[in-house]
C-alpha cells in the first residue's frame, strides 16, 4: 500500500534533519531509512531518495532562491522551517512531477504537524512566491547555478578550463547510474543478466570493460540473487579499472593496504583465478568485518583479510608483494555525484592535509614492493595535488618508474597521460565518477 505523501515528507525532513543541521553523512542516513522503510513501495522510496539527493545536491542554489524570496534569510531560520523549506523549494524548482501546489500544501502541513503553527503564512508565502517566479529566476555566478562552492568551482575552472567545467558539474547534478562489476568464475555473464532480468533489473554495458555492468531499477540490492550469491560486485567503472591497470599475473601475492570495503582486492583473486594470495587490509576491525563480509559472499579462496593501519610500517612484509594497491584516503571530490554532502564538508586545507597523507602512507606501502613489482596508487577524486602531484613527488623520491598502460585498459580507452603511466578520470568527460589510476613499477 502506497503511504500518503505527508508522511512521505515526514520521513524526508527527519533524514534532511540529520544530514543538513546534525552533518551526518546522506549517504548513510538515507540507506539506514531506506533500509528501516524497506516495505514501503518502490516508488514511494524512490520519492523519498529523490528529494533527499535533490535537497543536498542543490543546498546553495536552494538557500539563494530562499533569500532572494524570504525576508527571514536562511540561516536566521528555525532548523525546521529551513529544511521543510529547502526541500519543498526542492521540489518546486526541480521535480516536474510534484504539483507546486502540493510542494506548498504539504510543506504548510508539516510545519503545524511538527509545532510551527505560526509560521505556517510565512511558509506558504515563500513558497508560493518562488512557485511564482521560478521560470524568471537568474543566477549570477556558477557557483549558485551549479550549486558548487565557489573555491571549488574556481580551482576546476583553472585546472580544466570552462568547458570541460560545465561538463563536469552536469554530470555532478545528473543520476548516477549504479555499476557492477560481475564475478565470470562464479556464474556466466548470461546468467547474471538473466537473473538481473527475472527480479525487474536493466543491465547495459558499461563502455571500457566487458565485466562491468550499469544497473538500473534496483530499489533494494539485497534482494537480488546475483548480490547474494556473490555473482557481482558494487564498483564503479573507474574503480574496476585499477585492478586490470596493475597487470596482476597468476600466483601474484597481492597487498591491498586500505582496502576496506574490498572491491579491488576481490577484483585481483578474480583475476588471479584461485592462484597466489590478495591480503585486504584497513585500520578498524569495523572496516575489516566489512571486507570479511564481502569476501564471504564471493566464495573465493585466494584472499584474506587483516587489521593493519597503513602508516606503520610492518616488517614481515618487507619486499614481499608482487602488487601492492594503495587506494588512499582522499577528498572524494570525483564522487560528489553520489556523495553531495562532500562537497560542503571539503576545504582547501582538507585537500592539502589529505595529499599530505597520502605521501605518507605511500612513503610506507612502497617498502611492501618487491624489486620488479608494481604500486597502484589511485584516488576517487579530482585534484591534482593529490593525484599528478603526488605521483610526480613519489617518482622523484622512490626507486620506481611509471608503466605504460597503453593495452592494459582494453582497446577502447586511450588518454595521452597512458604513455606516462597514468590517467585522471572526469565526470562528464569519461562515463563513470572521478578516479585516478597511476602505475610504477619499482626499479631493480
Amino acid at each position: 500500500m502506497t503511504v500518503k505523501e505527508p508522511a512521505l515528507r515526514e520521513i524526508i525532513l527527519d533524514i534532511l534533519l540529520e544530514v543538513l543541521e546534525k552533518g551526518k553523512y546522506s549517504h548513510v542516513i538515507l540507506s539506514q531509512a531506506l533500509t528501516k522503510y524497506q516495505y514501503l513501495e518502490k516508488q514511494d522510496r524512490s520519492f523519498i531518495k529523490r528529494v533527499v539527493d535533490g535537497t543536498v545536491e542543490y543546498r546553495i542554489q536552494l538557500d539563494y532562491i530562499l533569500n532572494s524570496y524570504s525576508k527571514v534569510k536562511v540561516n536566521k531560520m528555525k532548523p525546521v522551517i529551513r529544511t521543510i523549506l529547502r526541500m519543498s523549494a526542492y521540489q518546486i524548482c526541480h521535480m516536474d512531477r510534484v504539483p507546486d501546489s502540493a510542494a506548498c500544501n504539504e510543506a504548510v502541513k508539516l510545519a503545524e504537524k511538527r509545532g510551527f503553527s505560526g509560521l505556517k503564512g510565512f511558509v506558504n508565502g515563500v513558497l508560493r512566491s518562488i512557485s511564482r517566479g521560478k521560470d524568471n529566476l537568474v543566477f549570477p555566478d556558477d557557483s549558485i547555478r551549479c550549486s558548487m562552492p565557489e573555491w571549488l568551482a574556481s580551482m576546476w575552472k583553472s585546472t580544466y578550463g570552462e568547458e570541460t567545467f560545465r561538463r563536469m558539474m552536469e554530470s555532478f547534478l545528473k543520476d548516477r547510474p549504479l555499476m557492477a562489476r560481475l564475478c565470470l568464475n562464479r556464474a556466466e555473464k548470461q546468467q547474471i543478466l538473466d537473473s538481473l532480468g527475472a527480479q525487474g533489473v536493466t543491465a547495459k554495458d558499461s563502455r571500457y570493460a566487458d565485466d562491468v555492468i550499469c544497473l538500473e531499477g534496483v530499489d533494494y540490492l539485497e534482494g537480488l540473487e546475483a548480490f547474494r550469491e556473490g555473482w557481482l560486485q558494487i564498483q564503479d567503472l573507474s574503480s574496476s579499472l585499477a585492478g586490470d591497470a596493475a597487470g596482476i599475473k597468476d600466483g601474484d601475492y597481492v597487498i591491498d593496504v586500505c582496502g576496506a570495503p574490498g572491491g579491488k582486492g576481490l577484483h585481483a583473486a578474480d583475476i588471479l583465478g584461485g592462484t597466489g594470495m590478495v591480503e585486504i587490509r584497513d585500520i578498524s576491525e569495523a572496516k575489516v568485518s566489512l571486507i570479511e563480509e564481502n569476501i564471504g559472499r564471493s566464495g573465493l579462496t585466494n584472499l584474506r583479510a587483516a587489521v593493519c593501519d597503513a602508516l606503520s610500517f610492518d616488517p614481515d612484509s618487507e619486499e614481499a608483494a608482487d602488487v601492492v594497491i594503495a587506494d588512499l584516503p582522499c577528498s572524494g571530490l570525483g564522487i560528489i555525484g553520489r556523495k553531495p554532502d562532500i562537497k560542503y564538508n571539503m576545504t582547501p586545507e582538507k585537500l592539502h592535509d589529505l595529499a599530505c597523507l597520502q605521501r605518507e602512507i605511500l612513503s610506507v606501502v612502497q617498502r611492501y614492493v618487491k624489486p620488479g613489482g608494481t604500486l597502484v596508487y589511485s584516488t576517487c577524486t579530482v585534484n591534482r595535488e593529490e593525484n599528478e602531484d603526488n605521483m610526480r613527488w613519489f617518482l622523484e623520491h622512490f626507486p620506481f618508474e611509471p608503466v605504460n598502460l597503453k593495452g592494459r585498459l582494453g582497446e577502447k580507452l586511450s588518454e595521452p597521460s597512458m604513455e606516462s603511466g597514468y590517467i585522471q578520470f572526469l565526470p562528464g568527460i569519461h562515463p563513470c565518477d572521478g578516479f585516478f589510476i597511476a602505475v610504477m613499477k619499482k626499479c631493480g
